[in-house]
């Protein structure tokens, strides 16, 4: 059999699909997306007053890793920051640390729900993991219509009168000073 010597132009093409292949489908892949992620996130904005929609419903049941069942009608008359994630989105993964710095602070000033659709044990390996302190839930009902999205991350933040103020899909800088600005505005409204 005769074999020929493959020309440079195939070995760059291989080489090519495989470094895609390598960026798609491995570990190496999802750290390169969360690190990109991390370095176009910005400041959520603020939906302006006359685009704001009030939630339609305080109905919206979630349960804790505990097992303690929630409703957002409990939550009625404070800011409820909202966010829609999971341990398998690199997006979700890259804002987590801004998430978590401002949950640090806030804590006890406004309301946090992290809502994801893993299981609770995937979910608080995930946080052991990444060293992170985040309160998580899952849905039991479907979310108020204002909330729903099809695509990870999905942060909301809502007023103590029931505004939806940021309806945030994507990667965000949660802890920007502009972001805190905004959320020490409304916490003293």
């Amino acid at each position: 059999m005769n074999w020929k010597t493959p020309k440079k132009a195939t070995i760059q093409n291989i080489a090519f699909i495989l470094f895609i292949a390598l960026l798609l489908f491995s570990p190496l892949g999802t750290f390169v997306k969360i690190q990109v992620n991390r370095l176009i996130a910005f400041s959520p904005k603020t939906i302006a007053v006359t685009d704001q929609k009030m939630i339609s419903t305080y109905q919206w049941q979630l349960v804790d890793a505990n097992g303690k069942s929630v409703t957002l009608e409990q939550y009625k008359g404070k800011i409820i920051f909202i966010n829609f994630w999971a341990t398998w989105c690199p997006p979700c993964i890259a804002e987590m640390p801004s998430m978590q710095k401002l949950y640090a602070d806030y804590q006890d000033k406004i309301v946090f729900l992290f809502v994801t659709t893993d299981s609770f044990e995937r979910a608080n390996a995930f946080l052991v993991k990444e060293n992170l302190t985040l309160p998580i839930y899952q849905s039991v009902t479907n979310p108020p219509l204002e909330m729903e999205s099809s695509t990870i991350p999905a942060t909301y933040l809502i007023d103590k009168q029931g505004n939806v103020i940021v309806a945030k899909i994507g990667t965000a800088n949660w802890n920007s000073d502009s972001f805190r600005e905004k959320l020490d505005h409304y916490i003293r409204k």
